[in-house]
């Protein structure tokens, strides 16, 4: 059984040890006792040197804990270093999820499902619908009045049987670790934690979304939390910049430039759709109807889309009685498309030649497109379709 200094004093940052076990070369070494804390409950692992070696992982066996080494490490008494940069980063931000999870049961009911400890930010996910925005304003301000009153966070080890007050009930039995944020939150927890809330620095609330019926939220605490904030600021002020703007008027520039660019989008629309009506018009006036009285044209405009395609063949089928085949060759793709009286069902035609080619597609009796598997014996093919000019 390996002995969880980090348990009793989450500041530790040097301890000795002695190797009672190792595996895979001396890469895979077994302490009496370590400081440095494995990866579980969310929380990642600690980093750190034993006996100047390199940990690149620390994993959690139930009685014992593996340290994970760069390099083989020989036998016998050695000293242990955690990498503190890393491992009180980890402490603000799990304390700081204690927080966030306390208040935001305590403001709304909402209940901490799980949560998640990243590299650059962390989540954590809710028994809830929805949260609105005015709800993550007040829950982060109420956190951050808490990091301010620089409240005691204190480790007891209880009974499980006597354990009250828990924010989540713990379905172990005998001796529990317990957390404590004084008179805010009690939470069975073996994760390592500041001293205080001050130290947690401060937390922001990103972001929410919505996720498998429940809702998550982003956070980030201490430098964390600075670093992003900012990023983002750098980032609303690249764009203020460019914008030749202060960064407070983003936001009535931005709904500015929306509505220029909805306007454009829509000359732009008015004045394909009347090119398109010409070319329909050209390519009419080259088809003759057939026995059925029906005009069959064939279009392969180059360097167009397949939403120009599309356009295309909703101007030529406006008309009646015809019947639309148009390719464009990236992505390699057979649009066809009839107009209501034209007695023909597009998505049935597309796919019969398709299936010739070895394409795939599918559409309703009016518009269809796919995929042209073999694009060389596709033009033979509309010929025998009655589109004469493929």
């Amino acid at each position: 059984m390996t002995h969880r200094l980090y348990y009793t004093d989450s500041y530790l940052t040097e301890f000795a040890a002695r190797v009672v076990d190792a595996a895979e070369g001396g890469r895979r070494i077994y302490l009496d006792q370590t400081a440095l804390y494995p990866t579980s409950g969310g929380q990642p692992h600690d980093l750190g040197t034993l006996g100047g070696v390199a940990v690149v992982d620390v994993v959690d066996e139930e009685e014992r804990i593996a340290h994970l080494l760069a390099a083989p490490l020989t036998p016998g008494e050695v000293r242990g270093v955690v990498d503190w940069t890393r491992r009180f980063d980890h402490m603000q931000q799990h304390t700081g999820q204690h927080l966030l999870s306390a208040v935001l049961a305590d403001l709304f009911g909402a209940n901490t499902v799980s949560v998640h400890f990243g590299p650059e930010s962390s989540t954590l996910d809710l028994a809830l619908d929805a949260i609105s925005p005015e709800q993550l304003r007040r829950a982060e301000v109420r956190a951050n009045e808490v990091i301010t009153e620089n409240r005691p966070v204190t480790v007891t080890f209880e009974d499980a049987a006597n354990a009250t007050g828990l924010r989540k009930a713990s379905d172990r039995t005998g001796t529990l670790r317990v957390v404590t944020i004084a008179g805010l939150d009690r939470s069975a927890c073996g994760g390592t934690h500041v001293r205080a809330t001050g130290e947690i620095g401060t937390l922001l609330v990103r972001r929410s979304e919505r996720v498998k019926k429940q809702v998550r939220l982003e956070f980030l605490c201490g430098a964390r939390a600075i670093r992003r904030a900012r990023a983002d600021f750098d980032l609303l002020s690249e764009v203020a910049s460019e914008a030749s703007a202060s960064v407070d008027e983003v936001p009535a520039v931005v709904a500015g430039l929306r509505g220029q660019l909805k306007a454009a989008l829509a000359a732009r629309k008015a004045l394909a759709d009347e090119a398109n009506g010409y070319r329909a018009a050209g390519l009419l006036q080259r088809a003759e109807p057939g026995p059925e009285g029906v005009r069959r044209v064939y279009a392969a405009p180059a360097g167009a889309s397949v939403e120009d395609l599309r356009g295309l063949a909703q101007a030529a089928t406006s008309h009646a009685k015809v019947l639309f085949a148009g390719v464009v060759a990236d992505p390699p793709t057979l649009l066809i498309a009839a107009s209501a009286d034209a007695g023909v069902d597009a998505g049935a035609m597309l796919r019969e030649i398709l299936g010739k080619i070895g394409g795939k597609g599918g559409g309703t009796p009016r518009m269809a497109q796919g995929g042209i598997g073999a694009p060389g014996e596709l033009p033979a093919i509309l010929r025998q379709a009655g589109f004469e000019h493929a």
